[in-house]
């Protein structure tokens, strides 16, 4: 099992900054993570996917309403994966989750790809 709990979400105006964390905490057997990814859902829309890293070769991926003002990171010392999302819009107000990926060979961005999930984070941006 891998439990996984954001942190950092809450009110922002346009224009401003927030840093989202996600902390992971195996339990039970042990097993590789290969890819954290980071989704997205609006009042009354699907989740979607925002961003992810892969374990494998480092590699990251944004969907692309977020390039270039979001930026997904790895801590390796604290076992977290953050976000740090920049020039916020109102468009980007969604709860926020974080969510691994431990079977190998998947896609990064379909949330088929993941089996374990944060609880989710708010995050709100006012106009």
């Amino acid at each position: 099992q891998v439990q996984l709990a954001e942190s950092g979400g809450g009110l922002v105006q346009a224009g401003g900054s927030l840093r989202l964390s996600c902390a992971a905490a195996a339990s039970g057997r042990t097993f590789s993570v290969y890819r954290m990814g980071w989704f997205r859902q609006a009042a009354g829309k699907e989740r979607e996917f925002v961003t992810a890293i892969s374990y494998s070769n480092g590699n990251t991926y944004y969907t692309e309403p977020v390039k270039g003002r979001f930026t997904i990171s790895r801590d390796n010392a604290k076992n977290t994966v953050n976000l740090q999302m920049n020039s916020l819009k109102p468009e980007d107000t969604a709860i926020y989750y974080c969510a691994a990926g431990v079977r190998i060979g998947r896609s990064a961005t379909a949330s088929s790809s993941y089996d374990y999930w944060g609880p989710g984070t708010q995050v709100t941006v006012s106009s």
